[in-house]
């Protein structure tokens, strides 16, 4: 019995001495603007970090991940674009150490992450997207559409005429994501009112999880359309013309004042274990936060609203309280 309560008694202390051990990475100097952030030095982050899911996100994480390899980091980062809901799916096996997604996680898929992990699990806003509508830069007809218009060309319409009378008697091709990506789900509840069989019974209709699939397909007819995240439009600007809907084009000036419909957030999902088991995520979580917005536009994004940034970073704090 004594034996039993010793060993408990030393299984309590070694629990409790774990707890409160810092991180290894952590610097006195932070890069995070807001200074809420503990400061990230890469040279001392050891160990893989494994994400996937959402296409959308996937330059904006390439694009942190390589600045943290500039500044140090000499660990495995994996960067799968699979889809926000292959994303998920993996996320609810516990196979990932983080999530990207271009939707917001579903009640199902976040039980059976807590199930996975034995955790809560956060949900962090680390940018905006504006959903890119787009034809071939040889499509000459089209510049503007209303949400109407917009639903014709991606449902029942065959031909562009049935969208605008004015359009050419032309077959529409059709590219779009998959239905596991996010910007599909998004797609279809915006524009759709959430019929996704609308979409997936029109004619003449490629779809694909890899976004330059897509923008090959479009660039290559005049009477192709399709639609992805901004930073593919902006990659492709040359071959690619990104449509107005309802008299507003996609840009960093309508998304910031609100008026472009197809603005949307971009998160990124981590359990609160995952944080605090493994130093090597809780310390690219930190940088990311920190350095999202020195590279989201160079990436074709838009910052997160400020209130929004703040918020995550005070979940992550609150995850790993006692480990900075």
């Amino acid at each position: 019995m004594k034996r039993t309560l010793a060993f408990s008694i030393l299984a309590l202390t070694a629990t409790l001495v774990s707890a409160q051990v810092k991180f290894p990475w952590v610097d006195s100097v932070t890069d995070d603007p807001d200074n809420m952030l503990p400061g990230v030095d890469p040279t001392k982050v050891t160990g893989s970090i494994v994400t996937s899911g959402s296409s959308t996100v996937f330059p904006l994480s390439e694009a942190v991940a390589e600045l943290f390899v500039k500044q140090g980091y000499t660990g495995q980062i994996s960067i799968d674009s699979i889809g926000s809901g292959g994303g998920f799916e993996r996320f609810g096996k516990g196979e990932l150490d983080i999530a990207n997604a271009s939707r917001a996680i579903k009640s199902t898929e976040q039980d059976k992450a807590k199930a996975a992990y034995g955790s809560d699990v956060l949900e962090i806003r680390v940018g905006t997207d504006a959903l890119a509508v787009c034809v071939s830069s040889k499509n000459k007809f089209a510049t503007d559409l209303s949400m109407e218009e917009l639903a014709k060309l991606f449902s029942d319409a065959v031909l562009w005429s049935d969208v605008r009378a004015s359009f050419p008697k032309k077959e529409i091709k059709r590219y779009t994501p998959g239905t596991d990506s996010g910007t599909f789900d998004y797609f279809t509840e915006e524009v759709l009112k959430k019929k996704k069989e609308l979409l997936l019974n029109a004619k003449n209709l490629q779809m694909s999880e890899d976004d330059n699939v897509l923008v090959k397909g479009i660039e290559s007819s005049e009477y192709a359309v399709g639609f992805f995240g901004y930073a593919y439009y902006v990659e492709n600007k040359g071959k690619l013309k990104a449509l107005s809907v309802k008299g507003v084009p996609p840009s960093e000036d309508t998304v910031n004042k609100g008026t472009y419909p197809l603005a949307r957030p971009l998160f990124m999902y981590v359990a609160t274990k995952t944080l605090n088991e493994k130093p090597q995520v809780a310390g690219f979580m930190a940088f990311y936060l920190a350095n999202v917005n020195r590279v989201i536009k160079k990436v074709g994004y838009f910052p997160a609203p400020a209130e929004d940034l703040k918020k995550a970073k005070q979940l992550y704090l609150d995850a790993v309280k006692g480990k900075y």
